[in-house]
């Protein structure tokens, strides 16, 4: 055991006893072993020891990687949401020092479950991220691939260098969003925690600029417009996803086009701050309209693209995103591959 370890399941300690009932007692165990272990005793005197695994650098991969021992409490400075899901999977309790806390006993009964910071307060920085052109291309050809897929195969999918791509499914391994053989091949992708992955680190707004308009005659006379227009555009948001898993009427189109100015005036829209109907995106990464759906006659962008901007959006957007999911588990082979 290090010094940090021993911090750790010093304030693990302290963690646990705050959200303890009344006259309940946590305490560490002495003996000759090297192994962490707490004891908790209930106000009757029963009482129970269990081991407790500290993670110092705690990510989904590792998280699955437990040991076998139930009960197990996992201590970690921060453990963010996808990692306490593994944990929870795992069948194994976990405390962080923000005050994220699941703890589950059968002897004494005990069950106790708290929330904590849900962004990390003492952030590392992070070698590679889903943020920028190049990472959003991989994040579509991965999340729209059939698994097994090769580094050159996404590369190319995604029109960028085949290193980038290999450091970048070093990453999301780590993070149990993709599982790949010994010699890199990417067998499964989780593609919903990688959109969701994505739309925290490159949300919308960090994608796009964005200007707002109002379509007089209504959203009718935009999607007419839009199947006579003579400009690259995709439609994105609530209007792509109304037409799979329609959450409620579409109020807001938000569209992506080259050049705001002119698909503007060629659509009879008119600048508006308040009371706009019409959102109108132009993308960091112009090779989006390269990828589309037709749908009603209408350029749509690929769904990976849609639930990310639903998930970064406002309102009921992220809701919406969900829905789209949803439907899209249940219809893989129409949209992957």
């Amino acid at each position: 055991m290090n010094l940090s370890d021993n911090s750790l399941i010093t304030s693990t300690s302290r963690v646990l006893q705050e959200r303890l009932p009344p006259g309940w007692v946590v305490e560490r165990v002495a003996g000759q072993s090297c192994a962490l272990r707490l004891r908790i005793t209930s106000m009757e005197g029963r009482s129970r020891e269990f081991p407790v695994s500290p993670l110092s650098r705690p990510d989904p991969r590792t998280a699955r990687q437990l040991p076998k021992d139930r009960p197990l409490l996992v201590a970690a400075p921060y453990l963010s949401r996808s990692v306490r899901e593994a944990i929870e999977d795992e069948g194994a309790s976990y405390v962080d020092q923000t005050g994220n806390v699941r703890l589950v006993l059968d002897e004494p009964g005990l069950f106790i479950a708290t929330s904590g910071a849900e962004s990390n307060p003492w952030p590392e920085k992070r070698r590679f991220t889903l943020r920028g052109t190049k990472a959003g291309r991989v994040v579509c050809a991965l999340s729209l691939a059939t698994p097994p897929c090769g580094v050159r195969e996404l590369a190319a999918a995604a029109d960028t260098d085949p290193g980038y791509v290999s450091r970048l499914l070093g990453m999301l391994d780590r993070e149990a969003i993709v599982d790949r053989t010994a010699r890199g091949r990417v067998e499964r992708v989780d593609w919903r925690q990688l959109l969701l992955r994505w739309s925290e680190d490159a949300p919308i707004e960090s994608r796009t600029t964005a200007s707002t308009w109002l379509a007089p005659r209504g959203l009718k006379s935009l999607w007419d417009g839009l199947r006579d227009a003579g400009f690259a555009y995709l439609i994105t948001g609530s209007a792509a996803a109304a037409g799979i898993a329609p959450v409620a009427p579409t109020r807001l189109a938000s569209v992506y086009v080259e050049d705001p100015e002119v698909a503007a005036r060629a659509l009879g829209l008119r600048a508006a701050n308040a009371g706009a109907n019409v959102v109108l995106l132009q993308p960091a990464d112009g090779s989006l309209f390269d990828r589309a759906d037709d749908r009603y006659g209408l350029r749509t962008a690929r769904l990976p693209v849609v639930v990310a901007d639903l998930l970064s959006g406002p309102g009921r957007s992220p809701a919406e995103a969900e829905a789209l999911m949803g439907w899209m588990a249940a219809h893989e082979q129409m949209w992957r591959g």
